[in-house]
């Protein structure tokens, strides 16, 4: 676990190259992830686990049902309430397949963002676009992230600070 830097810069430290992985970032919070299965069809959840948490006491599950790009922004959503919303986090957050929980909404809106900046941020985008991907799908393919979250990125072109 990095304990010098700020949230911000580890997560800078990754921003290297599309695709960033999301497990190392996940991995210098200190946080473990598994895959579980769930019948209720959520998306994942960051639950306090003393067995199965990493360093920082936390363990984030992703449903193994869904596919590998739904899975990345998960993890990242998922560090996002660890690093925004770590004092509200409580037991666990568990994410509906619509990213909805028992959290107010502005918070999860805050989650997504931080998933976005996470996976795309949008140097690394700007980059891209300039070695030639050309469309919305090949962006998707090179962040390897969904056509939707590529697309809605783009139409935000924001940076966190």
């Amino acid at each position: 676990m990095i304990t010098d830097l700020s949230p911000i810069e580890i997560i800078r430290s990754h921003h290297i190259a599309a695709p960033v992985s999301v497990i190392d970032i996940a991995r210098d919070f200190g946080l473990r992830v598994y895959r579980a299965e769930w019948e209720n069809g959520a998306s994942g959840c960051i639950r306090r686990d003393r067995k199965r948490g990493g360093k920082s006491g936390f363990a984030i599950f992703t449903n193994k049902a869904h596919g590998r790009t739904r899975r990345r922004f998960t993890i990242a959503h998922e560090i996002g309430h660890f690093v925004l919303h770590r004092n509200k986090i409580g037991k666990q957050i568990v994410d509906n397949r619509l990213y909805q929980s028992r959290l107010d909404g502005t918070l999860e809106v805050q989650a997504h963002e931080f998933a976005a900046f996470i996976l795309m941020p949008w140097d690394l985008v700007v980059r891209e676009v300039k070695r030639g991907a050309d469309s919305v799908e090949a962006l998707a393919r090179r962040f390897e992230v969904s056509k939707s979250a590529m697309s809605i990125r783009l139409r935000f072109p924001y940076e966190t600070e």
